[in-house]
């Protein structure tokens, strides 16, 4: 019988765990601006301190568990996160403790990100199970952070929306997750063993990546990158908010909209399997085609703002989310080396976050230009970048296998 060591499924709960505290502020972000304490544009700049934490994990995390083991770096994941949920909970009226919390909130998303997703890649691989099949570990890897940001959200929202305390309890139920993460982690083996470690030279040596040069990784899969959470950004950040004031329930409208969208982004990553393969980009390609469409309608439902349109256009976009995410990490996992395999996932995630940035930019250009111009504008990018990566789908391929 096959070997089956369901390790993985430990670290895709701690993965999960942390998902959820990074997104269970979308629907938040809806009842912060209820209250007026903050400012619009302070709300908004929130996903962008939280990008910014993440960027910053992203580029110290991956090295770091390249260098010393994926365990030592995943492991505090949890608990980094968990601090940051009691400060935004602390900081309901206070600037500076919320904002100190997204920045902990984002660094802990980049240590599940590149230590969690390495070591669940690793985990899935026959060394530890034997009916694993090729693509296993990148998909399992962003199930765990879709389902993580779709649970996130949809708890927060409900338990905002109609729970007692809404500043403060869906932030005392994500703790309580993430204790539990930590005990489950405790368990599993580390898979980047001495004899693999990254021990010569100092770690600033290991801040360069080999493998981010790699034609392939700057045309295949760098334009498409942005997309991942540039989709995610409006589907959940720009789409509700144009019909916060005609909802009788905006927070759970807002946190219902997110959660179906990215279950859908996380149901279509099942089906992956069909378009990865190492010598085309036609999962990029997908992603982009679903991303074009969504920005598409994004655009037209700002023109006219009905229901049915924000709620679709947000759909579409989940769905573009979560293809060019899964098909993109694929990619990555199969250029990295086996000496930077966290490097240039955090390379890649660092990418994908410049997407977060588009919600705060379009607020604070809602000054100049109107939100069909700024959305029609993103539709036109996401053009280009289908183009770029068709134009390059099949060139820079690895060599054909023995």
């Amino acid at each position: 019988m096959p070997r089956v060591d369901n390790s993985w499924k430990l670290v895709a709960f701690a993965v999960v765990a942390v998902a959820w505290g990074g997104n269970e502020f979308t629907p938040m972000m809806v009842f912060y601006r209820g209250e007026s304490t903050f400012s619009p544009v302070f709300v908004d700049s929130l996903l962008a301190s939280y990008a910014v934490g993440i960027a910053v994990s992203l580029l110290l995390a991956g090295p770091l568990s390249d260098r010393y083991g994926r365990k030592v770096v995943m492991l505090p994941a949890p608990i980094v996160g968990l601090l940051a949920s009691v400060l935004i909970a602390l900081g309901e009226a206070s600037e500076p403790l919320i904002f100190a919390g997204r920045v902990l909130s984002g660094i802990s998303i980049g240590m599940a990100m590149t230590a969690g997703g390495s070591w669940i890649k690793e985990l899935s691989t026959p060394a530890f199970d034997s009916s694993v099949q090729e693509g296993s570990g990148a998909k399992r890897s962003t199930m765990s952070m879709t389902g993580g940001f779709a649970l996130g959200a949809l708890i927060a929202g409900l338990l905002a929306e109609w729970g007692p305390h809404p500043g403060q309890i869906p932030y005392v139920v994500h703790a309580l997750v993430s204790v539990a993460a930590v005990i489950g982690m405790l368990t599993v083996p580390e898979t980047r063993q001495s004899a693999h470690l990254r021990v010569k030279g100092s770690f600033w040596s290991d801040l360069r990546i080999p493998s981010v040069k790699n034609p392939r990784f700057l045309l295949a899969v760098i334009p498409a990158a942005p997309w991942v959470f540039g989709c995610a950004g409006v589907s959940y950040a720009i789409m509700p908010s144009l019909v916060q004031d005609d909802v009788s329930f905006p927070i759970a409208f807002s946190a219902i909209v997110t959660a179906v969208a990215l279950m859908l982004g996380f149901t279509i990553q099942q089906f992956n399997h069909l378009l990865d393969n190492a010598y085309s980009a036609k999962g990029q390609q997908v992603g982009l085609v679903l991303t074009i469409v969504g920005m598409t309608l994004a655009t037209w439902t700002a023109t006219d703002v009905v229901m049915w349109k924000v709620v679709l256009s947000s759909l579409i976009l989940g769905l573009g989310f979560g293809m060019c995410m899964v098909s993109c990490l694929g990619e990555v996992q199969r250029i990295a080396g086996p000496n930077d395999l966290g490097g240039l996932t955090a390379v890649y995630y660092a990418v994908t976050y410049l997407g977060f940035f588009f919600p705060m930019i379009l607020t604070r250009l809602n000054e100049w230009f109107t939100y069909p111009m700024m959305l029609g504008f993103g539709a036109v990018m996401a053009v280009i970048s289908l183009v770029v990566v068709t134009v390059f789908s099949r060139r820079f391929l690895p060599a054909p296998s023995a």
